[in-house]
């Protein structure tokens, strides 16, 4: 069962945090996130799953950046959300869709108990500018059946920067494979 834009609210403060909110972008099962005013960038032209990729940091000025299409660029949101006793999941606003972005190449899908801002997998299929601000993803939230356990990841839990895939920490560990 997905959360309705009143429940989410209801739960805003215990389970849910979403910092800051404002109440503009609550929908009626969902809630607009913003985009950040930075962006990574792989500065490496073949990426090794099991190494460091290098990056490099763009700043969305405000009258806008153009985003290269066949290019990853990551991204976060403004909010820090927190979520305790549901799956938190974003997916592209369908107005940025339109407009032949990807917000999340695959990663949309939350863990119970993800607290951080969330990192954006953007993708253009053609140019598009974009602007720092910017409602780009909507979170919603699914109930959890049965027993879980939160998560608790060392790579990615209480982030508080973009994240660049940290999947070589896994495999240093043998785990993944």
């Amino acid at each position: 069962m997905i959360l309705s834009g009143e429940e989410i609210k209801a739960n805003l403060g215990t389970k849910i945090i979403i910092e800051p909110f404002d109440e503009r972008r609550l929908n009626p099962n969902s809630y607009n996130l913003t985009l950040h005013n930075e962006l990574l960038v792989y500065e490496e032209e073949i990426l090794d799953m099991r190494k460091p990729a290098k990056t490099r940091r763009l700043i969305i000025p405000d009258d806008g950046l153009v985003l290269e299409p066949f290019r990853l660029y990551l991204g976060r949101t403004v909010e820090r959300t927190e979520t305790h006793g549901f799956v938190p999941m974003i997916e592209g606003r369908s107005s940025i869709g339109r407009l032949g972005l990807f917000v999340h190449v695959t990663a949309g899908f939350g863990d119970v108990g993800f607290c951080g801002f969330w990192t954006l997998e953007m993708f253009a299929i053609h140019p598009v500018k974009i602007y720092p601000g910017v409602g780009i993803c909507q979170i919603f939230y699914h109930d959890i059946r049965g027993a879980y356990k939160e998560y608790s990841s060392n790579k990615y839990q209480n982030n508080t920067d973009i994240q660049p895939s940290l999947l070589y920490k896994e495999l240093a560990l043998g785990e993944g494979q």
